[in-house]
């Protein structure tokens, strides 16, 4: 009996107890988030492998290319009224120049 508690005491002096700083605790609590963002990544990917063919073929690419192209209708009518408009302002503005120069 007393041999069994010396051992004791003997392992209890002799057991090392790690510290635990600040900074392995967030070493571990990183190694930990990144091992959940691999899962939850892992499982997104495979959600989307199962159902990427079906929401691809909700997607309407029809409808989005005539709105694309009415869009770049509409903007190239617009540049094209600014640059006239700009044109006829420096036409003019030459004009009354020449005309205050009296060429």
């Amino acid at each position: 009996m007393l041999g069994l508690i010396a051992g004791a005491g003997v392992a209890m002096l002799l057991h090392v107890r790690r510290k635990r700083t600040p900074r392995t605790l967030a070493r571990e609590a990183g190694a930990m988030a990144g091992a959940a963002a691999g899962r939850a990544g892992r499982r997104g990917a495979k959600w989307a492998a199962e159902r990427g063919e079906e929401m691809w073929d909700k997607i309407p690419f029809d409808d989005i290319s005539e709105s694309i192209g009415e869009y770049v209708q509409n903007a190239r009518e617009t540049i094209d009224e600014m640059v006239a408009h700009e044109l006829n302002d420096l036409r003019k503005g030459i004009r009354r120049q020449r005309k205050h120069l009296g060429i």
